[in-house]
């Protein structure tokens, strides 16, 4: 099973903290990575940028609607992600609680899967 951890974080913090909280977080992730990679458990990885670079469409009612980030209404975003792979939910769980950002971040354990099932 394939299951992805996305990493929610508060956008104010990640804006707020200094260069060298940045940079320790950052050197935190990258040896978590390293480690699920060396395990053979991470079939891909990466951080996001700011939600100030960001974009959502939508299109309601047949108009779309661009609005460039930051998003005020968010208070949190999404600042990275993990696709892991094992055979349990428990067990990726337990590797989001070995997941440094759970310090300062929430990391949200979801199964991949289709999005729609019609019963048949």
């Amino acid at each position: 099973m394939s299951y992805m951890l996305l990493i929610l974080e508060p956008g104010d913090r990640r804006r707020n903290r200094s260069a060298e909280e940045g940079r320790l977080a950052y050197e935190r992730m990258l040896h978590f990575t390293e480690d699920l990679m060396a395990r053979g458990v991470c079939k891909a990885s990466d951080s996001l940028r700011s939600d100030s670079e960001g974009v959502r469409i939508e299109v309601r009612g047949g108009k779309r609607v661009v609005l460039d980030g930051p998003f005020a209404e968010s208070k949190e975003i999404v600042g990275g992600f993990f696709l892991i792979d094992y055979r349990t939910k428990e067990q990726a769980i337990g590797i989001a609680n070995e997941c440094p950002a759970a310090e300062w971040a929430t990391v949200e354990v979801r199964e991949v899967g289709v999005c729609f099932d019609d019963g048949s």
